[in-house]
């Protein structure tokens, strides 16, 4: 890939560079805020209006004014008397148009109330220029979260502590669990409805699941009793009080969940009779188009054997085995299945048992079985028939659905395709298996479909272009450019050199993508010192065709302080296939290691840069190779400092930690391999842990055993911590972080 090099004169802060920072989002590229489609017309939602967006040729014409919807607030006809009055809304830009036949924007809006300051939810006719609807969103002095809106019934779910509601009109919501709020003896206590489960891991990051026709929500509810409680203290209190979470350890007792089935017209709530819900998970809810059968894809406790299960939507009973799939390490499924619009018969599939994530077209209707074969029960009879047609194939991977075009018969996808560097946009077609490219071939794209699949708004940037917004056709014809913005970094300061390329691992035949930054004022006569930015474990990839490649704002700022950068996508780290991401299974920062290993042979194979002057810095998995790859190569890391580190897999939570390193019970030498309190007598270099107070992901006590192993060792690593943060700095902690980071590299490696 080319360089990027970018020539001016003035230097940054970290006020500049890092979220948080005071000048941080003045020198983002330029956005369009609020686009969206209301139906098949596109329109944009900012502060003062919602203006529909010409197709053809970019043009707006305001179709509501905040103005408007504050005086139909505050003077208005309401759909039902109130004692209260609504707080001015400050803004339309969070408003949104789900129903492309009506002329109503749905936004949360405040009210002051008997109870305070309360939140509703408003429906606006810009038509009649009246309210036409609104509700509370019950909160009992908390705040509501987890808000899920079904267009097509008009209700609204939503959690508040651990409790599940749903509302619609007036000021009544229902509480789907029965368990009283305030109650001094509650015995669900330790039951939480309505949340993501299973620690959001298997692409779970929702607890709710409206079925297509509104009819029903399913939900999860999760028994947390039988998980130990983890001690976390906060300290802000005149006595510091435990508030501890619960946290299930690898090997250790996990929570147990159901789903259940709400339906909105009867009040009734059935659950799905899946049988003892210890050691398994239920990931990937979905339902089918006619409501009467929900799906879900089951594992069991060694994440190695997953079932899609269909259950009868009405009385929760098991009635098949839809597809297994089995892998020696791991089975993870991310996704739940689709339904083809067009044909309710029909339905994607993800699966990653080509080595790659691909979808596959799938039939759930069996016709008749072979007369040799009636000896055989329904169930099985029904898997064998079951029809498969793998609708993508090759060493890339498809990342999301995006939408359908029914007319054409295609799937709107985003994949890696072009390169497992970027994310672009396709329509598949379901007959042939083509793939149409939807705008540009370069860089990471999101894009939004139409009702109809027809257009998308795609929005992309890459290492070339600072953003670009587009309303692109589907077919793969040419559309129109709403915006392309440069990037104020590029025109107002003096940026360092970026290049990437490719190495090989230490397999010796796997290429690894790497991000090189020289310092800013480049002097090739001069010896530089060297920093490794690291992560290298799965779900994530360090390095995309996008603005400076990834580099973060700190990469830049310790280029201009004369540092050169370097990060390496080694194997373990996401969107190059499953081969490439389970090399490390059942030993954790191994094959990862001397992946960045080999990435510290290429920096001193450079004759700028200072073999001598080597250092390491991550965060969380990448606080945990960073802490590993100073113990085990402490000739050639001299300096480190390791955010949130995992330090003995142990205390790591079952979900995750389970996937990649089986059990402490079945995995002894991998656990005992891993565990960096075993190395604590070979640092050498200076070494920072840096943590949040009560960080619930890599709890504390992966630090504080680290501490106490190295004092019994006679070592002499440093620490600092952020009282009350948890797993990551954020706001002006997050540019306190970066000034700290950057003084201990300068006042040790420099």
């Amino acid at each position: 890939m080319p360089a990027v090099t970018i020539y001016s004169q003035k230097a940054y802060t970290l006020e500049d560079v890092i979220p948080g920072g005071s000048n941080y989002f003045n020198l983002r590229p330029k956005n369009i805020p609020g686009l969206q489609w209301w139906g098949d017309v596109c329109v944009r939602a900012d502060v003062e209006n919602i203006s529909k967006v010409d197709i053809k040729n970019g043009k707006e014409t305001v179709l509501v004014t905040l103005d408007e919807v504050n005086d139909a607030l505050q003077n208005g006809e309401k759909p039902y008397k109130t004692e209260f009055k609504f707080k001015p809304l400050r803004t339309l830009g969070s408003a949104s148009m789900p129903w492309g036949d009506r002329n109503v924007v749905v936004f949360l809006n405040k009210a002051e109330t008997g109870n305070g300051s309360e939140d509703y939810m408003c429906w606006y006719d810009f038509g009649q220029k009246k309210i036409v609807n609104m509700f509370r969103i019950q909160s009992e002095g908390k705040q509501p979260a987890n808000l899920d809106f079904c267009k097509e019934n008009g209700y609204v779910a939503y959690t508040v502590g651990r409790h599940l509601f749903v509302a619609n009109e007036g000021d009544f919501s229902r509480q789907i669990n029965r368990s009283c709020m305030g109650c001094t003896e509650d015995p669900e206590k330790d039951v939480v409805y309505g949340q993501a489960v299973h620690r959001n891991e298997f692409g779970i990051y929702k607890g709710t699941f409206w079925s297509p026709k509104g009819t029903c929500l399913a939900f999860y509810r999760m028994d947390q009793s039988m998980v130990t409680d983890y001690p976390q203290v906060n300290t802000s209190t005149r006595i510091a009080t435990l508030e501890p979470d619960k946290y299930p350890m690898a090997g250790m007792t996990s929570h147990k969940v159901t789903v259940g089935i709400y339906n909105v017209k009867t009040g009734r709530t059935i659950y799905l009779q899946a049988g003892d819900p210890t050691d398994r998970y239920f990931t990937n809810i979905s339902w089918s188009p006619d409501e009467k059968h929900i799906y879900v894809i089951e594992l069991n406790r060694d994440q190695n054997h997953a079932q899609l299960v269909s259950y009868n939507a009405a009385t929760g009973e098991k009635e098949n085995v839809l597809y297994e799939e089995e892998h020696p390490k791991y089975v993870e499924p991310q996704h739940p299945i689709v339904f083809l619009p067009w044909d309710e018969t029909k339905f994607i599939y993800w699966s990653q048992r080509d080595g790659f994530h691909h979808l596959y077209l799938m039939d759930t209707k069996v016709k008749t079985y072979p007369e040799l074969e009636r000896g055989k029960d329904e169930e099985t009879l029904f898997r064998e028939h079951l029809k498969t047609v793998p609708l993508t194939q090759g060493d890339w991977l498809v990342q999301g659905i995006l939408g359908f075009n029914e007319e054409r018969k295609e799937i709107i996808i985003s994949s890696t395709e072009l390169s497992p560097l970027q994310s672009n946009v396709f329509a598949l077609n379901v007959k042939n298996g083509k793939r149409t490219l939807i705008g540009s071939g370069e860089g990471i794209h999101s894009a939004q479909v139409s009702a109809a699949g027809k257009y998308i708004i795609d929005s992309y940037t890459s290492a070339k272009v600072g953003r670009s917004v587009n309303i692109l056709p589907t077919d793969g014809k040419k559309g129109i450019n709403l915006l392309t913005a440069t990037d104020p970094m590029t025109e107002q300061y003096n940026l360092p050199e970026i290049t990437v390329g490719t190495i090989k691992a230490a397999d010796g035949t796997t290429d690894l993508y790497y991000r090189l930054i020289k310092p800013v004022n480049f002097d090739p006569n001069k010896k530089y010192p060297a920093i490794i930015y690291v992560y290298g474990g799965p779900h994530a990839q360090m390095i995309h065709d996008t603005r400076f490649y990834d580099a973060r704002g700190w990469d830049l700022y310790m280029a201009q302080k004369g540092y050169v950068m370097l990060t390496v996508d080694s194997r373990g780290s996401d969107n190059r296939g499953i081969r490439f991401e389970n090399a490390t299974f059942r030993h954790l920062g191994v094959e990862e290691m001397k992946d960045q290993v080999k990435g510290a042979e290429l920096l001193k194979s450079l004759p700028y840069v200072d073999g001598n002057r080597i250092g390491v810095h991550g965060w969380s998995f990448g606080g945990f190779m960073t802490t590993n790859l100073m113990l085990t190569y402490p000739d050639i890391f001299k300096v480190g400092v390791a955010g949130g580190p995992v330090i003995d897999w142990k205390y790591y939570e079952v979900m995750y930690g389970e996937r990649y390193m089986d059990t402490p019970e079945t995995n002894p030498e991998g656990y005992k391999g891993s565990d960096l309190k075993q190395k604590a007598g070979n640092l050498k270099g200076r070494l920072e842990i840096i943590i949040g107070g009560t960080d619930p992901t890599c709890v504390p006590q992966h630090t504080y055993t680290f501490l106490r192993a190295c004092i019994n060792a006679g070592t002499h690593p440093d620490l600092f911590i952020y009282p009350e943060d948890g797993h990551n700095m954020v706001g002006r902690d997050r540019v306190h972080l970066h000034e700290h980071i950057t003084r201990y590299f300068e006042d040790h490696l420099k």
